[in-house]
């Protein structure tokens, strides 16, 4: 609900605009994440193929979601997926801190800084909540790197790593005498496919059509009647969800896994917060330094 309240605060012509650099940005950086947290799991750490997948999944996707999506699409053990989810949690509240404080200690200006927390944020709410220090400029940065960028592809990188355990993995496993998952079936896409991104962008876009139909001339009388209480409603939404993600996180599952997949992916965060600091504040700094102005 909370992403779909952030869609009906931006202009779909935004979105249109700002979505290929938001794209790229995060692409990098995902892909960027996803390999550290892998191999650094794998080969460093010796840990099972499909817990790092899921390790990974949470930190270069959309965090909580995309370790539940993951870990099912690759058949990950139970207490895999909620070590991941915690780890997630963790750092997502690290990241509030850490990424609030070092953008003002850097003086990036607020697009820039929502963009950075966009790309190396773990959780919506999280993120929207660091965000918001930095204006709706930060929002706006953070929502299209975060959504747009990151968010729509869960489904997507569902299916590919599905495929890869199928073809792959279990044909070692069943080489090694242990039992296969399934035929991965093209219909996980939509399954695994967070819904509320739609919503986001329906939200969008009737916001965008009312603008226009109403004209420049009482623009003022939509942001006081409409936009201004989604934005009071939104702040409610993601408080309400990122309280719940604590009071549901159980840290005593993720103790019961040992330090490995906790180093493996504090070395994946690490790497995925100066990667995209240095994308968002020097390669397209330009860009999103403009970002409401």
């Amino acid at each position: 609900m909370g992403v779909i309240l952030l869609g009906a605060t931006l202009p779909f012509t935004l979105v249109v605009k700002a979505g290929p650099v938001a794209l790229l940005q995060a692409s990098v950086i995902a892909i960027a994440t996803f390999l550290t947290i892998y191999f650094v799991g794998v080969k460093g750490f010796h840990l099972d193929k499909r817990f790092a997948a899921t390790l990974a999944a949470g930190g270069f996707i959309c965090g909580v979601s995309a370790s539940i999506a993951v870990g099912s699409a690759v058949k990950s053990r139970k207490e895999h997926v909620s070590a991941a989810m915690s780890l997630v949690v963790v750092w997502a509240v690290i990241a509030i801190f850490a990424l609030t404080i070092l953008s003002k200690a850097f003086g990036l200006p607020n697009g820039v800084a929502g963009a950075w927390i966009g790309t190396s944020e773990f959780a919506d709410a999280a993120g929207i909540t660091a965000a918001s220090s930095f204006g709706e400029a930060g929002v706006q940065a953070f929502t299209l790197v975060k959504v747009v960028g990151r968010d729509i592809f869960i489904g997507v990188w569902s299916l590919i790593l599905a495929l890869i355990a199928v073809n792959v993995w279990d044909r070692k496993d069943r080489r090694d005498g242990q039992p296969g998952s399934e035929k991965v079936r093209t219909g996980q896409v939509w399954e695994r496919f967070p819904k509320f991104v739609i919503g986001f962008f329906v939200a969008s876009i009737g916001l965008t059509v009312l603008i226009a139909v109403a004209g420049a001339s009482r623009a003022a009388g939509i942001d006081a009647l409409v936009t201004l209480p989604v934005k009071e409603l939104r702040t409610w939404a993601f408080t309400l969800t990122f309280l719940s993600i604590g009071l549901t996180t159980r840290f005593r599952e993720l103790s019961s896994v040992g330090w490995r997949p906790v180093a493996t992916f504090s070395i994946g965060a690490v790497v995925n917060i100066v990667l995209g600091l240095l994308l968002a504040a020097v390669v397209l700094g330009g860009y999103w330094g403009r970002l409401g102005s």
